[in-house]
């Protein structure tokens, strides 16, 4: 089953990004751009 995850950035915290995510208990991690920060950044799901 799918769930929908919201990704925030590591280094400003703002939530950019939102995606669907299994149910497994594993928190998503992705390399994105972060337009606040003007740079690619790790973006993580959040609750």
């Amino acid at each position: 089953m799918q769930k929908k995850a919201v990704l925030a950035c590591s280094q400003c915290g703002k939530r950019n990004y939102s995606t669907s995510a299994s149910k497994d208990g594993t928190r998503l991690e992705f390399k994105k751009f972060c337009s606040t920060c003007s740079a690619h950044t790790v973006h993580r799901e959040t609750k």
